[in-house]
């Protein structure tokens, strides 16, 4: 049987590894649709290679574009624009599977439309979890929605979990959840390092091959404080039961500790196509083109705990899920607008938390009531940090 699959974000880092899965299995997967924001060149050769049925663009100059070289392509694939778009082939009924791979809070709506539908959905997109993450797993449950985590971290964690862990962490055994993190770049930087750093220097993660938020994320460790709340949403988890572990190698990518004294974890170099097959293919395995780990070549594994003073996102991350409502919501609106001002040079890495921890403050969380509360919760914050980014930057220059 061959499933049909939709790659939402399939010009980032996670949706070309997922087309290189795919290309190794032709036997088993096609491609029914494939959404680009920005590049759209490479959405134009990824079409003309596996010639998707549709593809989604972000504006309608870039969609009557990409028709028109399609067209003179020979390729019949129809162009649409817009978040409507992308939510129809999210959710289509002639898909059976959806990587969920938009980078931030443009991702929410179309990864939510594509569990409302009862899909397998691969989730790389985890702001969906973290500012959604009640209304999110109710969909899922009332669907019968697959949800098949690809960050590594959360994927290894489901590895090493018990068939049955739905029944409760407790019931089943499990004690703790160790989420391990890299470290990032500036993993041994002091303080006053950190306040000079660049963002070319963000973006150069000394393991992994990502994109500049998440690159930005990691560095600051805002992206294991994201990935702890996706876990508590994931795997039914309190916030203390998740742990953050630093280790550099980026070989171990999470551990399960059981009561018994066990401790379970997956192991792998670092490439993200090792989760995204495991994912596609679940629950059998399949060939991902990533090299054997040779353990004789790693020859040690370090772990360390993260400094909370010079990486105070985590710190932030744990104080928003424990809060609940829209509290997470407002943290990754601040982020992102925060991670965007310091990539264009309005701020300085060390203002990332202090924004975020501003917002949190001035915007205290509510009940959600529904996915328009958490969408208003995201603009109030995103708006309240391009105000201290304002701020900021008329403060620097004067």
């Amino acid at each position: 049987m061959t499933l049909s699959v939709t790659v939402l974000g399939a010009t980032g880092s996670i949706g070309v590894s997922t087309l290189d899965v795919i290309a190794r299995h032709p036997e088993r997967y096609q491609v029914y649709a494939l959404t680009g924001y920005s590049r759209m060149a490479e959405l134009a050769e990824q079409c003309r290679r596996y010639r998707p049925q549709r593809a989604v663009v972000a504006t309608a100059e870039q969609a009557k574009g990409l028709q028109q070289v399609l067209r003179d392509a020979g390729l019949s694939t129809d162009v649409s624009w817009g978040e409507q778009a992308l939510c129809e082939v999210a959710s289509a009924s002639d898909v059976d599977v959806v990587m969920a791979a938009i980078v931030g809070a443009a991702g929410l709506r179309p990864t939510l439309a594509a569990a409302q539908a009862g899909k397998r959905v691969l989730l790389a997109n985890k702001e969906a979890l973290v500012m959604s993450g009640a209304l999110f797993m109710q969909a899922v449950q009332a669907s019968g929605a697959e949800l098949l985590p690809i960050d590594s971290e959360h994927n290894a964690i489901f590895q090493c979990m018990p068939g049955n862990y739905a029944d409760g962490l407790a019931r089943v055994g499990v004690r703790r959840i160790l989420l391990t993190a890299s470290g990032g770049p500036f993993r041994n930087f002091s303080q006053a390092q950190l306040a000079d750093v660049t963002p070319a220097q963000a973006c150069a993660h000394p393991n992994w091959s990502m994109g500049q938020k998440i690159s930005v994320d990691s560095a600051s460790m805002m992206n294991k404080g994201l990935e702890l709340i996706e876990a508590c949403w994931l795997f039914d988890a309190r916030p203390e039961q998740v742990e953050v572990v630093v280790h550099p190698q980026s070989v171990v990518h999470s551990l399960v500790d059981y009561v018994d004294g066990s401790v379970l974890a997956q192991l792998g170099n670092p490439d993200m196509r090792t989760p995204i097959a495991h994912a596609l293919a679940w629950p059998e395995r399949i060939d991902s083109g990533v090299s054997a780990l040779d353990l004789l070549l790693t020859a040690r594994l370090d772990f360390e705990a993260p400094d909370p003073v010079r990486f105070p996102c985590l710190r932030l991350a744990r104080e928003a899920v424990a809060a609940g409502g829209t509290s997470c919501a407002v943290l990754n609106a601040a982020n992102e607008v925060a991670v965007q001002a310091f990539l264009d040079g309005r701020v300085g890495f060390t203002d990332i938390p202090v924004i975020i921890e501003d917002a949190l403050t001035q915007l205290p969380g509510e009940p959600v009531i529904d996915l328009e509360h958490i969408l208003s919760a995201d603009r109030l914050a995103r708006a309240h940090a391009e105000r201290w980014v304002r701020a900021r930057s008329l403060s620097i220059t004067l």
